[in-house]
């Protein structure tokens, strides 16, 4: 596959380095993206795997059958496994995620490595290649659209530590958990619901105080 029409795949599946309009064969463009070893790419591989994973493209042995060296093959099982860590961190979860998490390509300790990058804003590494877990990180989070649900605002917020530790200190831990579930849109059980409703929605509405949030804003000034 020739670069250009690699780049025009790429784009129809949701990374636009270039403006395109082509049908694509997902599970080859993510070879083809493999092979390319081209950081750029490589950087934006978890969100070309979510868009097809969400678009109920993706099968792991066909792509594999687009390699023609182990080297190749092992390449694109990290990047997969990146692609997972990166999810786990980030909390997201795709029907087909199961099947990658039961399957005889899954390398826990890889996973656990790569999962710890993200956590740590680490370089991702493996023989010959380092990538940068933060630009990794942001170049999903500015082109993945996630229904009912301003995912990158949520996610800005997600990795903001001054948010978690305000959180704490209002919230306990079930109450936390609660807190974004409904921030998510997230079903809850109906004991759930009701200690949302009777505990931490007063909170919530205390929080959304304007002049509530003005005489705190003007004491921590002081």
């Amino acid at each position: 596959m020739k670069k250009t029409e690699l780049l025009n795949n790429v784009k129809e599946l949701g990374y636009p380095l270039f403006e395109t309009k082509t049908s694509v064969n997902a599970n080859k463009t993510l070879a083809e993206v493999t092979k390319s070893k081209d950081s750029r790419l490589w950087e934006g591989f978890p969100l070309l795997l979510a868009n097809t994973l969400e678009r109920d493209l993706f099968n792991y042995r066909e792509a594999l059958r687009n390699f023609k060296n182990s080297k190749e093959r092992n390449d694109f099982k990290k990047l997969v496994l990146m692609s997972l860590a990166l999810y786990k961190y980030l909390g997201l979860k795709f029907s087909y995620s199961d099947k990658l998490y039961n399957s005889n390509y899954f390398n826990k300790k890889l996973f656990d490595k790569f999962l710890y990058g993200f956590k740590a804003k680490e370089d991702l590494k493996w023989t010959g290649k380092h990538l940068s877990s933060v630009r990794v990180a942001s170049t999903f989070k500015n082109y993945f659209k996630h229904a009912e649900l301003n995912f990158k605002d949520y996610v800005r917020m997600k990795d903001d530590f001054e948010f978690e530790y305000s959180l704490s200190q209002l919230f306990s831990n079930k109450q936390k958990e609660l807190f974004m579930k409904k921030l998510k849109g997230e079903k809850m059980t109906k004991t759930e619901s009701e200690y949302f409703s009777r505990s931490v929605k007063k909170k919530v509405v205390a929080l959304a105080n304007s002049d509530l949030h003005k005489l705190a804003t003007k004491l921590f000034k002081k």
